[in-house]
């Protein structure tokens, strides 16, 4: 059983079509959108700060959702697939993003919308991330601008691939 946690008097909100992988973590003041996936060993944490998830986010196997106190929340906007191991902290992430497997994006960072952040990358402090391109790279850098309409179908695929595969999940419960 998932530890779902009230923290200061915030307990997430989880709508009931979400998917929480049965050793996945979310604790207080965490609002996830429709149809979103927490996968194992993830870890939301809405101790210190609220985290925002809007709809058909993906928050894959040991990725960690953590935000900064009296700081920096943590939201994250609709269509966005967060890679295993991912850490993402105190920033906002738009609409249509993947962040890569084992990439960082830290506190007050803005991911716009349309943009791939590499595996591995690190997204330093501050960073501000235009729209359509990718970014790779420690620091990570703009390395390509990508075509924002064609971009845009292969995340909602992404997206909607999750929503199936959780779905396989929440039959066998």
């Amino acid at each position: 059983m998932a530890l779902i946690k009230e923290v200061r008097g915030k307990y997430p909100q989880i709508p009931e079509d979400c998917y929480v992988a049965e050793n996945a973590t979310i604790v207080g003041d965490v609002t996830l959108g429709a149809s979103c996936s927490i996968w194992f060993n993830a870890v939301v944490r809405g101790d210190v700060n609220s985290i925002t998830i809007g709809n058909k986010v993906n928050i894959q196997d040991g990725a960690v959702i953590h935000c900064t106190y009296q700081k920096h929340p943590t939201v994250i906007g609709n269509n966005v697939s967060i890679g295993h191991n991912a850490i993402v902290h105190g920033c906002t992430v738009h609409d249509n993003v993947l962040i890569g497997m084992g990439a960082i994006v830290m506190d007050n960072c803005v991911i716009n919308s349309n943009t791939i952040i590499g595996a591995g990358s690190v997204v330093t402090q501050n960073t501000v991330v235009e729209s359509g391109a990718i970014y790779a790279g420690i620091p990570a850098k703009k390395v390509k601008d990508i075509n924002a309409s064609d971009f845009a179908g292969e995340i909602e695929r992404i997206s909607n691939n999750y929503v199936m595969y959780s779905s396989w999940f929440k039959e066998e419960n």
